[in-house]
C-alpha cells in the first residue's frame, strides 16, 4: 500500500470527459479529492471509479468547491489543480517539492502552453495584467496566477479565505503575500482542455470578464 502523502484538490463542474485521463496521471503518493460543484454529467461517478475522494459541494462557485476540497483534505501539504485535462498531474511534485522541503510557503505552477490554442489570448492577457498587479503592488515575484499550486493545509486555513467565486485563487495569493509568505513559481506544461469539455473561465471572453471582475473585487478590499 502506497502511503498517502499529499491531497490534490480538483474543483469540478461537468468534467467527466477529462477526469479519467486526469486521474490516471496522478503520481504515487498523491490522492485526488474531486470537489464536485453540481455536475450533471456523471463526473462524481467517474471520479469514484478512479479511486478519488468525492466531496459534494452544493454552493456554486469555484472558490466554494476549492475550499470544500481543502477542508476535506487531511495531508499536511495540499495541492490544487484544474480537472479539465490542461495540466499533467505527473508534474505535481515540481510544485509540491519546494513546499515539502521548506523552501517556499506557496508554490505556483507557471503555465507554459505547448500550443497556441491551449491558452486563449483574452485569458492570457487578463492573467498577465493581474500578475503584474501582484508584482507591482505586493512585490510578489510571479508571472502567472497558477491554478496548479501547493501549500501547507493548516496555514491555508489560517488565511481565512472568504471568496467563493473566481476570486478565490487570487485571494489566496494576496492573503499569503500580506502574511509574509515566501511565494514562488515553477514552469509546468499547459495543454488544451480535454475534448468534450468547456472552460468556465477562459473558454469565452464573458467567462474571463467574470473572473477578472471577481478578482478585481479581491484586490479592492
Amino acid at each position: 500500500m502506497v502511503e498517502i502523502m499529499i491531497d490534490v484538490v480538483l474543483p469540478c463542474l461537468n468534467e467527466a470527459a477529462a477526469l479519467s485521463g486526469v486521474l490516471s496521471g496522478l503520481p504515487r503518493g498523491y490522492r485526488a479529492i474531486v470537489a464536485d460543484n453540481g455536475s450533471t454529467d456523471g463526473s462524481a461517478q467517474v471520479a469514484l471509479e478512479h479511486g478519488a475522494l468525492v466531496v459534494t459541494v452544493p454552493q456554486r462557485g469555484f472558490g466554494a468547491a476549492a475550499h470544500a476540497g481543502l477542508l476535506a483534505a487531511t495531508s499536511d501539504v495540499v495541492c490544487f489543480a484544474d480537472a479539465d485535462g490542461s495540466f499533467a498531474l505527473a508534474q505535481l511534485p515540481r510544485v509540491a517539492g519546494p513546499v515539502l522541503s521548506g523552501d517556499a510557503d506557496l508554490m505556483l505552477g507557471r503555465r507554459r502552453p505547448g500550443t497556441r490554442d491551449a491558452w486563449p489570448a483574452h485569458a492570457r492577457l487578463a492573467n498577465a495584467v493581474l500578475a503584474w498587479r501582484m508584482r507591482s503592488s505586493l512585490r510578489v515575484p510571479i508571472h502567472d496566477l497558477g491554478p496548479m499550486r501547493a501549500a501547507r493545509r493548516e496555514r491555508l486555513l489560517a488565511l481565512d479565505l472568504r471568496d467563493r467565486r473566481f476570486g478565490y485563487p487570487l485571494e489566496m495569493i494576496v492573503a499569503a503575500a500580506r502574511a509574509g509568505w515566501r511565494i514562488a513559481e515553477v514552469d509546468v506544461d499547459y495543454a488544451p482542455r480535454a475534448e468534450g469539455t468547456r472552460s468556465k473561465v477562459t473558454g469565452t471572453v464573458l467567462g474571463t470578464a467574470r473572473a477578472v471582475r471577481d478578482m478585481s473585487k479581491v484586490l479592492a478590499r
